[in-house]
């Protein structure tokens, strides 16, 4: 594989990626979510998580959609790669208010992703976190370069109402005669 022709991994909700691969590039798409993409300069791996909710350390569900499930099952497989816990530094998107109900969920997923990397000594360099835009991440695991693409603000989108009258064509869903069998070739 070159590096024109990288190998794209999509990392969806409650799912993470790591490789050391230069040829491969990790991705997702984040509204409130919120992404950590971990790396280890040293051994040159590195990884990104996709926490759907942040979660904290006595939730009993265990799964990676929740953020301290996904932080610790990001950095384990990081440490099963050959990275360190003492080198990881921070990337961090997403968390964006793409809801109108006011739950503030990106928020409390930044903050939680914020609080966890405090609590763990990885240094945050570089963020984008907020606003109102979903974004599409890629991570470069083996360099550690992030790139993200902003979409549209987002355009709310108006109920279609129904005719107020039915159609008055009411054909037969077979033609009388026919079996309406139809063959795929």
């Amino acid at each position: 594989m070159t590096a024109s022709n990288p190998k794209v991994i999509a990392v969806c909700q409650g799912e993470l990626s790591v490789s050391g691969d230069p040829n491969v590039v990790l991705s997702c798409i984040l509204g409130s979510c919120i992404a950590a993409c971990l790396w280890d300069p040293t051994a040159r791996v590195g990884g990104m998580n996709h926490i759907l909710l942040p979660g904290r350390r006595n939730d009993a569900s265990g799964h990676n959609k929740f953020g301290v499930f996904a932080m610790e099952a990001l950095i384990n497989e990081l440490m099963h790669i050959g990275g360190r816990k003492t080198n990881l530094v921070a990337k961090i998107f997403g968390g964006a208010n793409t809801f109108e109900n006011g739950l503030g969920i990106g928020e409390a997923n930044a903050a939680f992703v914020r609080d966890f990397l405090e609590a763990e000594s990885i240094p945050i360099k570089a963020e984008s976190i907020g606003g109102r835009q979903a974004r599409r991440v890629r991570f470069f695991p083996e360099s550690g370069h992030a790139k993200q693409l902003l979409t549209a603000e987002a355009v709310p989108i108006e109920e279609t109402k129904p005719p107020k009258t039915p159609p008055r064509d009411r054909r037969p869903a077979v033609p009388p005669g026919g079996s309406g069998e139809v063959e795929l070739f």
